[in-house]
């Protein structure tokens, strides 16, 4: 990762910090208000939500594309910062499939929780079967699921190969899988690795980078539907949406979403 050499004045960092900070406890003191809210309207203000927590940390966000707002839905997406799960939720409010360490966090380990997270124990592997079938019915029963298949946070300039597990349970549903690709970028537009959370950094030292740097922009593509009966295998469906996640998909750039349908349908 890089240093944040361009950074806003402390003061300005601070105040991104404390807002950021309001927003969040804000949105978990409302979770019992919230949970007796209609389906949509819930969903709308989640997605709202999310979007303000990123825009209180400083960062601008830039969406294309769009998924389907309701079904069992599998969103699968690379794996860079803490920012990605609110990123993913501004897309569609779903269910997130997360490390059991995150229970420990301070504030966020509170707030994963009480969103109803399927929770993995990674060094239990027996446990492994037991988790896809929780996802498995989630998205049998209309819901969607959030899961990073990578298994953990790279720097934003590399990636790592999507493990085939949880796409065993879109299968076993029948359920559609939404790749989706996140990228950090300086305004200017370089490639930024400010955000990513890897190694041994603390969530406040992630956090603090963040709310200091300057004209940092979260980009999230939307990518290709991958339609449930698309592919044999959670192998050939885990290439086909890792193939989308690599690529960029705008919804203003036709070829390019058509190049990577093409490579995404050859793996199929």
């Amino acid at each position: 990762m890089e240093s944040v050499r361009a950074v806003a004045a402390v003061p300005r960092a601070v105040l991104r910090l404390v807002s950021l900070l309001v927003v969040v406890a804000t949105g978990i003191a409302l979770i019992p208000v919230v949970a007796r809210i209609p389906a949509g309207l819930r969903d709308r203000l989640i997605r709202r939500w999310c979007r303000t927590i990123v825009r209180a940390a400083g960062v601008e966000l830039r969406t294309t594309g769009a998924a389907p707002p309701t079904g069992g839905l599998l969103l699968v997406a690379n794996h860079i910062s803490w920012l990605d799960i609110p990123l993913l939720a501004a897309v569609r409010p779903a269910r997130m499939l997360a490390k059991a360490e995150i229970r420990r966090w301070p504030v966020a380990g509170v707030l994963t929780a009480s969103s109803g997270a399927l929770f993995i124990e990674r060094d239990r592997l027996r446990a492994l079967p037991e988790t896809v079938g929780r996802i498995a019915q989630s998205l049998r029963d209309g819901g969607a699921v959030v899961v990073f298949p990578e298994g953990s946070t790279w720097c934003g300039r590399a990636q790592g190969r999507f493990r085939r597990a949880a796409f065993q349970a879109a299968l076993d549903a029948d359920a559609a899988v939404q790749p989706v690709r996140l990228q950090y970028r300086h305004d200017g537009g370089a490639v930024s690795t400010a955000p990513a959370f890897v190694g041994s950094d603390s969530l406040l030292t992630s956090v603090w980078r963040v709310v200091s740097a300057r004209d940092l922009v979260a980009e999230v593509q939307v990518g290709p539907l991958l339609p449930p009966g698309s592919a044999p295998d959670r192998r050939t469906l885990a290439r086909a949406a890792e193939t989308v996640a690599v690529h960029s998909v705008s919804a203003a750039h036709p070829l390019t979403r058509a190049r990577v349908n093409t490579e995404a349908h050859a793996h199929l």
